[in-house]
């Protein structure tokens, strides 16, 4: 095969391209010049007027006039008739095609309603009211004397929410609590307690061995008095349950990882209330919680044995 293609070239050797351009016509020419021309409609690097040679070639009818096209197209887009529709068309599919939601609240009114108001009957639903909390009825100035009197009847102290407590008088309160035996309980959340209060429950915490829980939560307690409270914390062997959680800022890295340290050192708390924004010290505090809750329990068991 590749023998004979070869003599099937070989009369074209003897060609003579020059006596076949000139025995082209006119129309031939232009059609041999339009297929030699480098042109690619498909580059994208080219302008628009070069991809393409312009194969136009009625005359103009005159200069261009847009308003004159547009009234044009919009006449003949007038004259044009629409395609009927096979398929009637139904109030029911409204739904289904999501015409509903299209129309207004009137246009629905007016198209179901009545004079009288809508066809059918339409219940609210019933809200539950919901009431606000009682204020703290403790009485400040009589608890602080009970402390101060070590009143054996008073073994919890609630000052929750009472946001009007001056600062001597929680500092009273904190100074009165190193000589208590008899309150286990102290609750002071959302008092507006700050580093001077927590400096005084530090002492506290040092002197007191009997209180068993104390709640700071939702104050305006820093790093710098939870630090305090911190190194009080370890050398007290009676607290079981702390709650700091809740402060106006937080306390910081340095600060949780002291706290997982006091933890690991402290035997009796077996309650701590804060919730840890770093995951290595809170996988220790829960560690040592842990450990203090079962040597709890090894406790109780041998006591009953």
């Amino acid at each position: 095969m590749t023998l004979s293609f070869k003599k099937d070239l070989d009369k074209y050797k003897d060609l003579d391209e020059d006596e076949i351009l000139n025995n082209l016509s006119v129309d031939e020419l232009k059609q041999l010049e339009t297929a030699l021309e480098e042109m690619d409609p498909e580059n994208a690097l080219l302008p628009a007027g070069l991809r393409q040679k312009n194969q136009t070639t009625k005359q103009a009818t005159g200069r261009f006039d847009r308003e004159r096209l547009l009234k044009y197209l919009e006449k003949e887009a007038m004259e044009y008739k629409d395609r009927e529709d096979i398929v009637p068309f139904t109030g029911e599919k409204k739904a289904i095609l999501g015409v509903h939601t299209l129309v207004t609240s009137n246009q629905t009114y007016d198209g179901t309603g009545a004079k009288e108001g809508y066809n059918n009957v339409v219940k609210g639903e019933k809200m539950n009211p919901v009431f606000d909390e009682p204020p703290n009825p403790t009485n400040v100035e009589e608890t602080l004397d009970r402390i101060k009197r070590n009143d054996a009847s008073l073994t919890e102290v609630n000052l929750n929410n009472i946001k009007n407590i001056p600062v001597p008088t929680l500092k009273d309160f904190a100074k009165a609590m190193e000589k208590n035996t008899h309150v286990t309980k102290f609750s002071m959340a959302a008092t507006r307690s700050n580093d001077p209060i927590a400096v005084a429950f530090s002492d506290t915490l040092r002197e007191n061995k009997t209180l068993r829980s104390l709640n700071l939560e939702s104050n305006f307690i820093t790093s710098a008095g939870m630090q305090s409270l911190i190194d009080s914390l370890r050398d007290n062997d009676t607290l079981t349950e702390i709650k700091i959680d809740n402060q106006r800022q937080q306390l910081g890295t340095n600060v949780e990882m002291e706290i997982a340290k006091m933890l690991e050192e402290n035997n009796s708390i077996v309650k701590f209330g804060y919730h840890f924004t770093k995951q290595g010290p809170r996988s220790r505090a829960a560690a040592a919680i842990t450990k203090n809750n079962d040597l709890v329990r090894r406790r109780r068991v041998e006591g009953d044995q």
